[in-house]
Protein backbone atom coordinates (compact mmCIF):
# COMPACT_ATOMS: atom_id res chain seq x y z
CA UNK A 1 0.00 0.00 0.00
CA UNK A 2 1.29 3.48 -0.83
CA UNK A 3 0.08 6.64 0.86
CA UNK A 4 1.06 10.21 0.11
CA UNK A 5 -0.92 13.42 0.16
CA UNK A 6 -1.16 14.53 -3.44
CA UNK A 7 -3.24 17.15 -5.14
CA UNK A 8 -6.26 15.63 -6.86
CA UNK A 9 -5.02 16.84 -10.27
CA UNK A 10 -1.82 14.76 -9.93
CA UNK A 11 -2.46 11.04 -10.44
CA UNK A 12 -1.08 8.92 -7.60
CA UNK A 13 0.66 6.40 -9.88
CA UNK A 14 2.52 9.20 -11.68
CA UNK A 15 3.45 10.58 -8.26
CA UNK A 16 4.80 7.15 -7.26
CA UNK A 17 6.68 6.75 -10.56
CA UNK A 18 8.37 10.11 -10.08
CA UNK A 19 9.34 9.31 -6.49
CA UNK A 20 10.90 6.07 -7.75
CA UNK A 21 12.75 8.06 -10.44
CA UNK A 22 13.97 10.48 -7.75
CA UNK A 23 15.34 7.56 -5.71
CA UNK A 24 17.07 6.09 -8.76
CA UNK A 25 18.50 9.37 -10.11
CA UNK A 26 20.75 11.25 -7.69
CA UNK A 27 20.73 14.42 -9.85
CA UNK A 28 16.93 14.50 -9.77
CA UNK A 29 17.02 13.88 -6.02
CA UNK A 30 19.48 16.78 -5.63
CA UNK A 31 17.13 19.15 -7.45
CA UNK A 32 14.10 18.08 -5.41
CA UNK A 33 16.04 18.28 -2.12
CA UNK A 34 17.45 21.70 -3.03
CA UNK A 35 14.03 23.11 -3.95
CA UNK A 36 12.55 21.70 -0.75
CA UNK A 37 15.34 23.05 1.45
CA UNK A 38 16.00 26.41 -0.27
CA UNK A 39 12.78 27.15 -2.19
CA UNK A 40 11.32 29.03 -3.72
CA UNK A 41 14.01 28.98 -6.40
CA UNK A 42 14.29 29.61 -10.12
CA UNK A 43 15.81 27.27 -12.67
CA UNK A 44 18.70 29.74 -12.95
CA UNK A 45 19.28 29.30 -9.20
CA UNK A 46 19.45 25.52 -9.68
CA UNK A 47 21.90 25.85 -12.54
CA UNK A 48 24.14 28.22 -10.56
CA UNK A 49 23.95 26.57 -7.14
CA UNK A 50 23.97 22.90 -8.19
CA UNK A 51 26.01 23.15 -11.37
CA UNK A 52 23.50 21.18 -13.43
CA UNK A 53 23.04 21.91 -17.13
CA UNK A 54 20.18 24.30 -17.85
CA UNK A 55 18.30 21.81 -20.05
CA UNK A 56 18.53 19.12 -17.38
CA UNK A 57 17.30 21.54 -14.73
CA UNK A 58 14.26 22.49 -16.84
CA UNK A 59 13.49 18.84 -17.66
CA UNK A 60 13.77 17.73 -14.03
CA UNK A 61 11.71 20.62 -12.66
CA UNK A 62 9.01 19.89 -15.24
CA UNK A 63 9.02 16.19 -14.27
CA UNK A 64 8.73 17.06 -10.57
CA UNK A 65 6.00 19.60 -11.27
CA UNK A 66 3.98 17.19 -13.44
CA UNK A 67 3.97 14.68 -10.57
CA UNK A 68 2.97 17.32 -8.02
CA UNK A 69 6.23 17.21 -6.05
CA UNK A 70 7.10 20.78 -7.07
CA UNK A 71 4.81 23.68 -7.85
CA UNK A 72 5.16 27.07 -9.51
CA UNK A 73 4.78 29.77 -6.87
CA UNK A 74 5.44 32.75 -9.14
CA UNK A 75 3.53 32.88 -12.42
CA UNK A 76 5.75 35.42 -14.16
CA UNK A 77 9.28 35.07 -15.43
CA UNK A 78 11.53 34.03 -13.96
CA UNK A 79 9.25 31.33 -12.59
CA UNK A 80 9.90 30.26 -9.02
CA UNK A 81 9.35 26.75 -7.74
CA UNK A 82 8.77 25.35 -4.29
CA UNK A 83 8.30 21.81 -3.01
CA UNK A 84 6.28 20.09 -0.35
CA UNK A 85 7.87 17.32 1.71
CA UNK A 86 7.09 13.93 0.24
CA UNK A 87 5.94 11.18 2.56
CA UNK A 88 5.22 7.97 0.75
CA UNK A 89 4.70 4.82 2.77
CA UNK A 90 5.08 1.49 1.02
CA UNK A 91 3.94 -1.72 2.64
CA UNK A 92 4.76 -5.13 1.21
CA UNK A 93 4.39 -8.47 2.96
CA UNK A 94 3.80 -6.72 6.27
CA UNK A 95 6.98 -4.63 6.12
CA UNK A 96 6.67 -0.87 5.74
CA UNK A 97 9.10 1.81 4.70
CA UNK A 98 8.40 5.52 4.44
CA UNK A 99 10.17 7.55 1.78
CA UNK A 100 10.96 10.91 3.34
CA UNK A 101 12.78 14.08 2.28
CA UNK A 102 15.76 12.88 4.36
CA UNK A 103 15.98 9.65 2.36
CA UNK A 104 15.80 11.60 -0.88
CA UNK A 105 18.52 13.97 0.41
CA UNK A 106 20.68 10.96 1.27
CA UNK A 107 20.21 9.62 -2.27
CA UNK A 108 21.07 13.09 -3.62
CA UNK A 109 24.44 12.89 -1.82
CA UNK A 110 25.43 9.76 -3.78
CA UNK A 111 26.97 11.93 -6.51
CA UNK A 112 29.25 13.75 -4.08
CA UNK A 113 29.80 11.16 -1.36
CA UNK A 114 31.46 7.91 -2.37
CA UNK A 115 30.74 6.37 1.03
CA UNK A 116 26.98 6.70 0.58
CA UNK A 117 27.23 5.55 -3.02
CA UNK A 118 29.21 2.45 -2.03
CA UNK A 119 26.77 1.70 0.80
CA UNK A 120 23.79 1.86 -1.58
CA UNK A 121 25.60 -0.35 -4.09
CA UNK A 122 26.17 -2.94 -1.36
CA UNK A 123 22.92 -2.70 0.62
CA UNK A 124 20.38 -1.03 -1.64
CA UNK A 125 17.95 1.76 -0.85
CA UNK A 126 16.29 -0.25 1.91
CA UNK A 127 19.67 -0.56 3.60
CA UNK A 128 20.23 3.17 3.20
CA UNK A 129 16.82 3.90 4.74
CA UNK A 130 17.61 1.67 7.72
CA UNK A 131 21.05 3.24 8.11
CA UNK A 132 19.40 6.69 8.05
CA UNK A 133 17.16 5.62 10.95
CA UNK A 134 20.24 4.59 12.93
CA UNK A 135 22.06 7.77 11.90
CA UNK A 136 19.30 9.80 13.55
CA UNK A 137 19.79 7.85 16.77
CA UNK A 138 23.57 8.15 16.38
CA UNK A 139 23.32 11.95 16.10
CA UNK A 140 21.10 12.18 19.18
CA UNK A 141 23.54 9.96 21.07
CA UNK A 142 21.26 7.02 21.82
CA UNK A 143 23.11 4.58 19.52
CA UNK A 144 26.79 4.09 18.78
CA UNK A 145 28.34 2.68 15.62
CA UNK A 146 28.81 -0.79 17.15
CA UNK A 147 25.10 -1.13 17.94
CA UNK A 148 24.19 0.14 14.47
CA UNK A 149 26.68 -2.31 12.93
CA UNK A 150 25.10 -5.21 14.77
CA UNK A 151 21.54 -4.19 13.87
CA UNK A 152 22.40 -3.46 10.24
CA UNK A 153 24.51 -6.61 9.98
CA UNK A 154 27.57 -4.74 8.70
CA UNK A 155 31.10 -4.27 10.03
CA UNK A 156 31.69 -1.65 12.75
CA UNK A 157 33.95 0.27 10.34
CA UNK A 158 31.31 0.36 7.62
CA UNK A 159 28.72 1.47 10.19
CA UNK A 160 30.94 4.30 11.41
CA UNK A 161 31.61 5.44 7.85
CA UNK A 162 27.95 5.46 6.77
CA UNK A 163 26.72 7.05 10.01
CA UNK A 164 29.22 9.88 9.62
CA UNK A 165 28.29 10.28 5.95
CA UNK A 166 24.59 10.52 6.85
CA UNK A 167 25.09 12.89 9.78
CA UNK A 168 24.69 16.08 7.67
CA UNK A 169 21.44 14.72 6.22
CA UNK A 170 20.07 13.97 9.68
CA UNK A 171 21.02 17.42 10.90
CA UNK A 172 19.50 19.15 7.87
CA UNK A 173 16.25 17.18 7.83
CA UNK A 174 15.74 16.27 11.49
CA UNK A 175 14.87 12.65 10.67
CA UNK A 176 11.93 11.33 12.64
CA UNK A 177 10.75 7.75 12.64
Amino acid sequence: MAKSPTRSDHPPIRHLQTVVDVLETPALARIYAHILRDGPVTVADLVEELGVPQGTAYDYVEKLETAGLVETVRDQRPYEYDAEPVSLTLTTDGASRTITPALIAAVARREDDGDIDTFVDRHGLDGLARALDYAAEYVEGSVNSRIAARELDISPLEAEIVLQALEPVVEAYAVEE
